[in-house]
């Protein structure tokens, strides 16, 4: 049997700031950041299994990626939780508001680094992540490839 990729696509609001940076984006703002999953394994050839003839369903893959990620990051605000951020979160916090502390400077670069291993820990011994992409801007992304890490 041949291994095939899928790929299934997700969006989500995240706010971040960068502490120490030295342009814009050191200031609180958000993104409508675009996710794309690609996992690849082997079609199922049992055909009296409910699932013939898919690598993984994609709603089994949706679950996973909302669970994990959409549904943590949606409408957060991500701050790296080593840095005088933290007493920013604590008030957005404290008044109400969705704040998530990382352990890493929330650059979509280490965002997808998290989200892959987030991933990977939940996908079915016989899938595997292939990539991610991770897409904050019209014009700007982060790619992660499992052949390359």
């Amino acid at each position: 049997m041949s291994n095939i990729r899928i790929t299934k696509q997700f969006s989500f609001e995240t706010g971040h700031a960068l502490y120490g940076y030295d342009g814009k984006c050191r200031n609180v703002h958000g993104h409508s950041y675009k996710l794309s999953v690609t996992v690849v394994g082997n079609p199922i050839s049992d055909t009296s299994h409910v699932k013939f003839g898919m690598v993984i369903d994609f709603g089994d893959l949706k679950k996973i990626v909302k669970e994990e990620i959409v549904d943590v990051f949606d409408h957060a605000t991500v701050f790296n939780k080593n840095t005088p951020h933290v007493e920013l979160a604590k008030e957005l916090s404290d008044r109400g508001h969705s704040v998530l502390l990382v352990n890493y400077q929330p650059t979509s670069e280490m965002m997808v680094i998290d989200f892959a291993g987030k991933i990977k820990a939940r996908l079915p011994k016989n899938i595997q992540l292939h990539s991610l992409k991770l897409q904050e801007t019209a014009t700007s992304y982060a790619e992660w490839f499992a052949s390359e890490n």
